[in-house]
């Protein structure tokens, strides 16, 4: 999970509503497209604020029917600043970041704050939800089609999201990438390695410094 980013379990299409939106078109959007908040956006994209339910909730009710001329708005009644996150953030640091401000979603912008994505707690538990069987058909495909490792060389169990390995690749410079590239794998909570080399190309054969080098 902490090799995961919020860029691969985001959703780039978000519903956002602009400050002035009204609480009753507040509410017909989070009905229409099921969602539990929105962000809440500038004129430049910015996020400037998020509007939950819990946010519609609070509203006593002569605020939400409210008869008078200027009815309660997103950029009145939303919570701000809101609590974003980066799409570079790793899917961990975006969990432990919910859980601290007991909220539901994080809206993702870039460098200068501008909506690009949004993700929720939803998204992150579907890397807990893949069943083992297809993480290890994932993690047979990686070694095959990315590692070009021979089948049958790495015996792969699962077991809840975590991936034993035991085998032999050809070359020690193969077990580098071994690891990273199957921690990335979405479903995969922890990877144990017991796999070794036949061979070791890692060792450098050049004599440093050429001709008249000083021995170490």
């Amino acid at each position: 999970m902490n090799h995961i980013k919020v860029a691969d379990l985001m959703t780039d299409e978000v519903v956002s509503v602009p400050p002035g939106t009204t609480v009753k078109e507040i509410a017909k959007v989070l009905a229409q497209y099921d969602i539990s908040g929105v962000p809440v956006l500038d004129d430049e994209d910015r996020v400037v604020g998020v509007v939950s339910q819990t946010d519609l909730l609070a509203l006593t009710p002569p605020q939400a029917h409210t008869q008078s001329a200027i009815p309660p708005t997103a950029g009145k009644i939303m919570s701000a600043p809101a609590v974003t996150t980066h799409a570079e953030d790793t899917a961990a640091d975006a969990a432990r970041l919910m859980t601290r401000r007991g909220i539901e979603r994080l809206p993702v912008v870039d460098i200068e704050d501008r909506l690009v994505g949004i993700i929720t707690r939803r998204d992150l538990l579907r890397m807990f939800l893949r069943p083992d069987a297809e993480i290890r058909q994932r993690v047979n495909d990686t070694l095959n089609d990315v590692l070009a490792v021979p089948a049958g060389d790495i015996d792969v169990h699962v077991i809840d999201g975590i991936v034993t390995l035991n085998g032999r690749v050809h070359q020690q410079s193969q077990l580098r990438s071994l690891v990273s590239l199957i921690e990335r794998i979405e479903g995969v909570v922890a990877v144990a390695s017991h796999v070794t080399a036949r061979v070791d190309d890692t060792a450098s054969t050049s004599v440093a410094g050429g001709r008249g080098a000083t021995p170490w």
